[in-house]
């Protein structure tokens, strides 16, 4: 075995393989050459049975005598030297995109900066030197357009997966990079004919819904976030002029609301750094983590997270694609990222949406119509006062309130009356509130004992028979203490202190050792400690129990995942009886 250089075609085709491995690999470099561009409008165009792919789009263009080099072998003007690689601002920056598409197909690019009256095209040949220039009438931005991919490598051509899962990664990839820069239009094309379109937004949120197509904008809750940058885990790469100055990071969280979407699979808990979709098991594991008892089980949130940090704080180069990165500090992160969704699932005043009164308030009143009015609590003077919700316009939040009230954006909420023994009529500035009493003090509780876990002594132990080892294991991983008392019976002589008084206490530890870890404890241990439906309560109850749900971290839904509350706006109402009216019109006049 002899170790010897290897000739440059074969350097060449297998720095290409690197890069270029499919339909998608060669979209995904093409408009990212386009967004570093400064594009605002993209068309990618696709032939398939041609192995075709043109991209174009209005960027700054080139200039002839970059156009001549663009596609050398690691050529780029992003970087010049070593120090720049901890400075990456761009998408690309390797120089190894165009030189690799050179290789496996044929090249051509059309460019005009907007400044010139004149454009060029050029051919290149597969070593990326020209073949042929020539000028060219083209709009200001660039044209690449790429042809016969792989033709010259047909082993490769035929190893690639069915065009159909190929088209799939390139929408993929296409929707990826809208998240990421949602201020750009986006026109795909399929042999000739649209493929689909999107749309320009502000952020993510006005993007989101049209990726996936039950969303909606208002299920969204948009963040955003300055977040220091921390300085200790880049100190050896900052010179000493930059020491110590990273300045604030942001943070971009678009979260879907518990109550309102999720997802079967974690196919849309997505991370984004600096305007890459990007691989980080650590910041996915946080968002679901953090979310987890907001959802019904087995579902998974819908969260963007896009992180825009000193380039100091990531090593791109450590993947061709660019999407396994290192981060610095991840940790830190992690922190960041778990307050911002706590932050993001309180109730303010911001986004408190109206009802969708076409669907939810129409159907909560022919419910009521069915069964002939409703049947409330004993309180008359909770009867007489939801009638002055119908007449109150939407009005504005006293500012008076306390403070961390303030924060969650329950402001004002009143209770009025009890629905079915089950839910909590509240008055609230903009409309009327129904609360489901049991989940809401679900809520309460769990979070509570997420706070402060407290095993209280039992006296008189609880005796539990038939217990298997797993089930003597589970008790004592939470905490219990557990003793043998005899053939197949175990005295229990420690207990949650909301469980101690409890007639059901035995059922109850019966029910905690059946699995799951601590966290499932205390799910299983508020539910049964809370309020049930079918109990009255009287008003000053009801006002209690609304002023403790309303200081709760994630206030929208129980630890199970239903939604607590359905908010009813006074506008909403207002148009479904129609108050715009004018008298005289609505008598038939």
């Amino acid at each position: 075995m002899i170790i010897q250089t290897l000739p440059k075609n074969v350097v060449h085709l297998i720095a290409a393989g690197e890069v270029i491995d499919s339909i998608a690999a060669v979209v995904r470099e093409l408009i990212e050459n386009s967004l570093d561009a400064g594009a605002t409008r993209i068309t990618v165009s696709l032939w398939t049975e041609q192995w075709r792919v043109r991209v174009a789009d209005n960027g700054t263009g080139m200039e002839v005598k970059n156009l001549q080099k663009a596609a050398f072998a690691h050529s780029t003007s992003k970087i010049c030297s070593s120090d720049d690689l901890w400075k990456i601002t761009s998408l690309g920056f390797r120089g190894e995109a165009l030189h690799s598409l050179a290789a496996v197909a044929e090249l051509e690019i059309l460019s005009r900066c907007p400044g010139n009256s004149q454009g060029w095209r050029v051919i290149y040949n597969s070593q990326g030197q020209l073949r042929q220039i020539e000028s060219a009438a083209i709009a200001p931005g660039t044209i690449v357009i790429v042809s016969n991919l792989f033709g010259k490598l047909p082993v490769r051509r035929q190893g690639l997966p069915p065009m159909a899962q190929q088209l799939r990664a390139v929408q993929t990839i296409i929707h990826q990079h809208a998240l990421c820069h949602p201020r750009v239009s986006w026109q795909v094309e399929q042999n000739g004919r649209p493929w689909f379109n999107l749309c320009p937004g502000h952020t993510a949120q006005q993007i989101l819904p049209q990726i996936i197509k039950q969303l909606k904008e208002s299920d969204l809750q948009p963040l955003t976030v300055e977040v220091p940058i921390p300085d200790s885990a880049t100190e050896q790469q900052q010179d000493k002029s930059t020491k110590g100055n990273l300045g604030n990071g942001l943070m971009e969280l678009v979260l879907g609301l518990p109550d309102r979407c999720h997802r079967r699979r974690p196919d849309w808990v997505k991370v984004a750094t600096n305007g890459r979709i990007v691989r980080s098991h650590e910041l996915e594991q946080t968002m679901i983590t953090a979310l987890a008892r907001t959802l019904p089980r087995d579902r998974y949130p819908i969260c963007f997270l896009h992180l825009r940090i000193c380039p100091s704080q990531i090593d791109w180069n450590r993947h061709p694609a660019k999407t396994e990165i290192y981060l610095h500090s991840v940790s830190y992160w992690q922190q960041q990222v778990a307050e911002a969704i706590e932050h993001a699932l309180r109730i303010t005043p911001a986004n408190l949406p109206e009802t969708i009164h076409s669907n939810r308030v129409k159907q909560l009143l022919k419910t009521s119509e069915a069964r002939g009015g409703y049947t409330t609590s004993r309180s008359i003077q909770g009867i007489v006062a939801t009638q002055e919700i119908i007449d109150k316009t939407d009005s504005k939040i006293d500012n008076k309130t306390d403070s961390k009230t303030d924060d969650i954006g329950l402001i004002q909420l009143r209770a009025m009356a009890q629905l079915h023994n089950m839910y909590i009529v509240a008055e609230h500035p903009t409309g009327i509130w129904l609360i489901e009493q049991h989940i809401a003090h679900e809520r309460v509780l769990y979070e509570e004992l997420c706070d402060r876990w407290q095993l209280v002594p039992l006296e008189p132990p609880i005796i539990l028979q038939q217990l298997s080892p797993k089930q003597v294991e589970q008790l004592q991983r939470i905490g219990l203490e557990v003793d043998p008392f005899g053939e197949e019976l175990w005295a229990v002589r420690n207990a949650p202190e909301l469980l101690r008084e409890r007639d059901d206490c035995a059922k109850a530890l019966l029910e905690l050792s059946l699995g799951g870890d601590l966290q499932t404890a205390q799910v299983a241990t508020a539910c049964r400690s809370a309020i049930r439906n079918g109990i009255p309560l009287s008003l000053s109850e009801m006002q209690q129990l609304l002023d403790q749900w309303k200081k709760t971290r994630n206030p929208r839904t129980c630890p199970h995942g239903r939604p607590i509350y359905l908010s009813l706006k006074e506008s909403a109402l207002s148009r479904f009886f129609r108050r715009h009216w004018v008298i005289g019109k609505s008598h038939g006049i």
